[in-house]
């Protein structure tokens, strides 16, 4: 068994601060969010993602996917949104076994209302405490993180 590479000083630092930081983001998000819009920031994201499709219409698969979510914990998020009236379910004509969310008109208004909220938030808590610099070197570093782990989980361990 091959001995464990232990993070020094600097990497331990870099990968607390990222999950604090996120951990505490999201979780101000979560709140602010709830209390100027009655929305959680969970069921934002998925009006967010049906509204930047063309028909507002997303593959119950895709969408799971976009969202990082199990079809069974995205069918107990669309539940609450469908009960409400924001989402419909749409059977997929060519095909029994699939659906697709579909946002619906009261959705798209729901969320043009919170939309304003949750941006300002977003640059309050996120965007406006970083300089452009330390934004691009973010994103470049978090973009490199994500290309590589969806290049990852398709090897097969050997």
């Amino acid at each position: 068994m091959q001995e464990a590479r232990w993070l020094d000083e600097l990497e331990s630092r870099s990968w607390r601060a990222l999950l604090g930081a996120h951990s505490r983001l999201m979780s101000r998000l979560d709140t602010e969010l709830q209390s100027a819009q009655q929305m959680s920031l969970a069921d934002y994201g998925v009006l967010v993602h049906l509204s930047e499709t063309e028909d507002g219409m997303l593959r119950m698969s895709d969408l799971a996917e976009r969202l990082l979510l199990s079809p069974s914990g995205l069918t107990r998020r669309l539940d609450r949104l469908v009960s409400t009236g924001l989402v419909a379910r749409v059977r997929c004509p060519t095909d029994r076994r699939g659906s697709y969310a579909r946002l619906t008109p009261a959705g798209r208004r729901r969320l043009q209302g919170a939309a304003p909220d949750h941006v300002e938030q977003v640059r309050m808590h996120f965007v406006d405490r970083l300089s452009r610099h330390q934004l691009a070197s973010l994103v470049d570093a978090l973009e490199k993180i994500a290309s590589d782990e969806v290049h990852h989980q398709y090897l097969k361990p050997k």
